[in-house]
């Protein structure tokens, strides 16, 4: 172990946090100035090997930086657990204090301080206690919580920078990406989990990561679905978890009754009824592996109240992506017990570029099982390429069993075909015995809209052409945020005929900020031919929220995209700082806003052909050449790729500059495998609105800010190193409340129609 110079062991495990520490969460925890300038020194000296081609001392650097945050999250767990007894400590005195003294207790906090118990639906069985982490918003832990220190980046919760280590973690529901259960998968075999996750409703995605732990791994912590008992952990600091019985209060609380059920005692008790194929897979009959992932089928059946199984016709991997050691020990471990797939089987975006990773500058130590991850996977019988969005080869409608939140809601939403969120892990298990819950939407019942968001009132106000191409996934961002768990219809825009393109990035945004997984846009998606079809039984729309959008949350989201953004000195919103680099953004005129851009991120989902076309007439067709400081780097398909070089795109893009990368995307670049790019990057610019909502926390360093703009404005950035002018609507729309918080609103409030 390496620690920094004149610090032993022994000095950085007596550490206190304090004021006086620099916070850089989710590296580490707290550190002093001295260690993190030995870490900023680590990293210097690996950056520079990776400019020497000197990949030995690259990864000496790299794991002495890595061996070194290790301990300062050690010590920093020590400290808050030795501040965490003085407090309690603290606390005990004072209740001693105040019943020698016979203080008077307020009403308010009489009511705080009593016990109350609550009881639940057990998704997974266990016991624990701890104190409450509550937030009524919810979270995609992938992209959401760091996997190694259990510390929450994403910049836009409200639970950002605490750690989920050891706390009793309440939130209402997952969000975003599938990916969340290979965090929650590493988060217990590094043993910074939580020590129990209540919900309001049952997540598959993030109880799949503990059922995963549990059934190959050893190690599991309880889940438990509140309903609308979950508001009442609020008020509470502290809880005790057994089974289905949560028991809270304030302070520290004797352990609740040890009672909760077994796996098999609740997939028995389930309304869940196999085929006799489906029970011999159970059994064993059909090979080991097969038993593995029909348990794993059945316990996510169970979870989502499914009453049996349906058979899919095809699948698409998300699990293949490289979070940690555990994704890739349950994948050899199914290559080993003989696993093969039963469907048509693809992969979606790897972590590295499987051909180029090492001329990349990756260090071997993550490449190595980032590669050895695909690999298995390609073992088991998945194909490749690796598309965010994979092609349709089969006719729709039909059942798939698809990873990915955008490539599930594209698929949902704009083919018609008809899938669940499926979590990471339980993606390749459904493909391995051809079977998926009938749950959620692959029911009719579960694919009718259940709000209606009326967009007319952004088309009034000229917003499609003033936002240009970013209109879209700023839209999808918002709809998100305001429809949560719930399937929107929308309504208004029918007459700007989006394009599958424009489609691909409202799904993606859509996915990011939301949690259901799809959408309808009336007069345009296949099931949403009119607004009584979207809706289904509920026809007559009696019952069913409308809300009309206004041009404040399409402000709004622009702007949490948009994070890198100066907020003050009459920058923001189309200030002019006079130097006014920039010009031809999407927005029309307006002052530039002096931020410098060093790299332009394009591809999050990957570039589809047309995309391709037009970024090539877009840097062809004059305008000038690319900054010599700025690098544009596109995420695409090997396919497309090679559709792009037969037409000659690829030769004009690389002569302005543009580079590739094929088999992953920006959401893994630069995350668990170190990319040079982003690692030595000041500030990004992408087209991407779901890059842009996760890239502050999967890079999650100091200083490193990120824009947000259309094509043309990215284009515009590498040309000439600045940020475009943000659109002058913004500038219009001060002040506006943040429309995330308008959905978490809006489902506490529930039922009513209205405007908001």
């Amino acid at each position: 172990m390496v620690y920094a110079p004149g610090n032993s062991q022994e000095s950085i495990g007596q550490r206190t946090v304090s004021s006086d520490n620099k916070n850089v969460a989710g590296h580490g925890g707290w550190m002093t100035p001295s260690e993190n300038s030995y870490k900023n020194t680590c990293w210097q000296a690996w950056k520079r090997a990776l400019e020497q081609g000197d990949a030995k001392k690259a990864t000496f650097w790299f794991e002495k930086r890595r061996d070194f945050m290790i301990a300062v999250r050690d010590a920093n767990r020590e400290a808050q657990q030795r501040a965490a007894a003085t407090a309690q400590r603290r606390r005990q005195l004072l209740r001693q204090q105040r019943r020698r003294s016979n203080w008077p207790l307020s009403a308010a906090n009489a009511r705080r301080m009593a016990q109350q118990t609550l009881v639940g639906r057990e998704i997974v069985g266990g016991a624990a206690e701890g104190r409450v982490l509550y937030a009524d918003t919810g979270l995609s832990f992938w992209g959401g919580c760091d996997p190694q220190t259990g510390v929450i980046v994403d910049h836009t919760h409200p639970l950002h920078n605490e750690c989920v280590c050891g706390r009793v973690l309440a939130i209402p529901n997952g969000r975003g990406s599938c990916t969340g259960s290979q965090v929650v998968l590493e988060l217990l075999l590094n043993g910074v989990a939580p020590a129990a996750l209540l919900l309001r409703t049952p997540d598959v995605i993030l109880s799949l990561g503990v059922i995963v732990a549990e059934e190959l791994f050893g190690h599991s912590i309880p889940i438990v679905s509140l309903g609308d008992s979950f508001d009442r952990l609020e008020a509470h600091t502290h809880a005790a978890v057994a089974g289905s019985t949560v028991i809270c209060g304030a302070g520290p609380l004797p352990p609740a009754p040890r009672s909760f059920s077994t796996a098999d005692e609740r997939l028995a008790a389930s309304a869940l009824q196999l085929e006799p194929e489906e029970r011999a897979m159970l059994a064993g009959e059909r090979g080991r592996a097969a038993r593995v992932a029909m348990r794993v089928v059945a316990r996510a059946a169970e979870v989502c109240d499914a009453e049996r199984l349906l058979r899919i016709s095809q699948a698409h991997i998300d699990g293949c992506t490289y979070i940690g050691p555990g994704g890739l020990r349950f994948a050899r471990e199914l290559v080993a017990l003989g696993g093969r797939v039963a469907v048509p089987t693809t992969l979606n975006s790897n972590s590295v570029d499987r051909r180029r990773w090492r001329a990349m500058g990756v260090p071997a130590s993550l490449g190595e099982p980032s590669e050895a991850l695909g690999q298995a996977y390609l073992d088991l019988g998945a194909s490749l390429p690796y598309p965010t969005v994979p092609e349709p080869t089969l006719p729709y409608p039909t059942h798939v069993a698809w990873g990915e939140s955008n490539a599930v809601v594209f698929a949902n939403s704009v083919l018609g075909a008809r899938t669940l969120k499926y979590a990471d892990y339980l993606d390749i298990c459904a493909a391995l015995v051809g079977r998926a819950p009938a749950a959620g939407a692959h029911l009719d019942e579960h694919r009718h809209a259940t709000l209606v968001l009326d967009a007319s009132a952004l088309v009034a106000a000229g917003l499609p052409a003033a936002s240009a191409d970013a209109f879209w996934p700023t839209l999808g961002y918002a709809c998100g945020n305001l429809a949560q768990t719930r399937v929107p219809a929308l309504t208004g825009i029918a007459h700007l005929c989006p394009t599958r393109d424009e489609l691909k990035a409202f799904a993606a945004a859509f996915g990011t900020s939301g949690a259901a997984a799809l959408f309808h846009i009336v007069g345009v998606t296949p099931e949403a031919a009119d607004l009584q079809t979207a809706l289904g039984a509920a026809g007559s729309g009696e019952g069913v929220e409308t809300l009309r959008l206004s041009p404040e949350h399409f402000a709004s989201a622009w702007r949490t995209l948009d994070s890198g953004a100066p907020s003050s000195g009459g920058h923001d919103d189309g200030g002019n700082c006079g130097d006014g680099g920039g010009g031809g953004g999407d927005g029309g005129s307006g002052g530039g806003d002096c931020s410098g851009v060093d790299l332009v991120a394009l591809g999050n989902p990957h570039l589809s052909f047309s995309e391709v076309e037009s970024l090539a007439a877009m840097v062809g067709g004059g305008g000038g050449a690319k900054h010599r400081d700025v690098r544009v780097i596109a995420t695409l398909s090997r396919f497309v790729l090679e559709q792009a070089e037969a037409a000659g795109h690829a030769l004009t893009l690389s002569e302005f500059g543009v580079e590739f990368i094929n088999d992953t995307c920006w959401c893994m670049l630069g995350d668990v495998v170190p990319f040079p790019p982003i690692q030595s990057a000041r500030t990004l610019i992408t087209n991407s609105g779901k890059y842009a909502h996760y890239a502050p926390g999967l890079v999650n360093r100091s200083g490193f800010k990120v824009r947000y703009s259309g094509l043309a404005g990215c284009v515009a950035a590498a040309r000439t190193g600045r940020a475009p002018p943000r659109p002058p609507f913004l500038a219009a729309l001060r002040g506006c409340a943040s429309v995330a918080g308008l959905g978490r609103a809006l489902l506490r409030r529930g039922g009513s129609t209205g405007r908001i």
